[in-house]
């Protein structure tokens, strides 16, 4: 695999800061039963790069998506197992593989065998990995009536769950692209229908903004089935377009949802996707000279936005802020 070492001057993992992010930050630790942790592609497209924004931040979890522009699913077996190693030497855990399983660019009339193949793959090199979070969404429609739509998106579900608890691992679908992607009640319509432990939910903080719903109202309907936790921040500019900002910036009501997970006693892993330089959905990508500096200033955000008022303001909720 191509690194990037070539692109950068001085040492690897000491990146430049971006205007306006204050020098001298140092790591702080995240609450109780939570661990930070980031989507690697988000700051580099090399393992290079990725592992260095994770070192910077002093953080040791990775969450895989691409490498060199490339699907985990995507590798052959040589690349594969020396990524795996070089992730193993340096002392850091995969937390989850972010698939295209039912995304954004696969349609639910498209071939289902994509997805059931490419869960075959991931599941082999999860057991390698050691992780068995696989994040999926739930199909757009193409064209069909929302009765059929709803169909065949509850029977792939259902058959791409029982291949994950065959194969041990847990799916989590994303309020993003997808039938159940960006309302409550559809979110639970599917947990029920399939009814499995392997079926869970991954929460993005910033992924209202774009689609037009309060991440807070909904977060509240679903918590309790949330495993997983994406962290980005966006805004809707005065020309109706959406840019993502630092956590805690912008209109994704970040603070309340890291919030409510506390209160409703929801721990695991807490995620950065910044989308500040790499936007995979619309084709955007300016990582090139800073995008492991932007990575670590928003994980830095991220620590100080914890630190400043998320638990604050979980002390000041009655007992503490426990199981609501």
């Amino acid at each position: 695999m191509r690194d990037e070492h070539h692109r950068t001057k001085g040492p690897v993992g000491v990146p430049r800061r971006p205007a306006g992010v204050p020098a001298g930050d140092t790591p702080t630790a995240p609450p109780p039963g939570i661990r930070y942790a980031g989507i690697g592609d988000e700051a580099a497209p090399g393992l290079t790069g990725q592992l260095a924004a994770l070192r910077e931040l002093g953080w040791t979890a990775l969450e895989l998506r691409t490498v060199d522009g490339r699907a985990l699913a995507d590798l052959d077996e040589h690349a594969f197992g020396r990524l795996a190693e070089r992730i193993a030497e340096a002392g850091t855990e995969v937390v989850c593989v972010d698939s295209r399983i039912a995304d954004y660019n696969r349609p639910v009339t498209g071939p289902f065998a994509r997805d059931t193949g490419e869960l075959r793959v991931l599941a082999r090199r999860c057991a390698v990995l050691g992780t068995r979070y696989v994040r999926v969404m739930s199909y757009p429609n193409d064209g069909l009536g929302e009765a059929e739509w709803a169909r065949r998106v509850r029977h792939r579900m259902t058959a791409l769950t029982l291949q994950a608890e065959d194969t041990g691992l847990v799916l989590l679908h994303e309020n993003c692209a997808g039938w159940a992607g960006t309302r409550a009640e559809r979110m639970l319509d599917l947990l029920h229908h399939v009814d499995s432990p392997a079926l869970r939910l991954l929460f993005d903080t910033g992924n209202g903004v774009p689609y037009g719903y309060g991440s807070a109202a909904l977060l509240e309907a679903v918590a309790e089935f949330v495993a997983h936790v994406h962290v980005k921040d966006a805004v809707r500019t005065r020309a109706g377009e959406v840019a993502y900002v630092l956590p805690g910036h912008g209109h994704a009501e970040v603070r309340e949802c890291l919030t409510t997970l506390l209160r409703r006693g929801r721990r695991g892993t807490w995620s950065i996707e910044p989308h500040t330089r790499l936007r995979p959905h619309d084709g955007t990508d300016t990582r090139e000279g800073d995008g492991v500096a932007a990575f670590v200033a928003h994980g830095r955000e991220l620590e100080r936005l914890v630190a400043r008022e998320v638990l604050p303001a979980v002390a000041a909720l009655p007992h503490g802020g426990g199981r609501g």
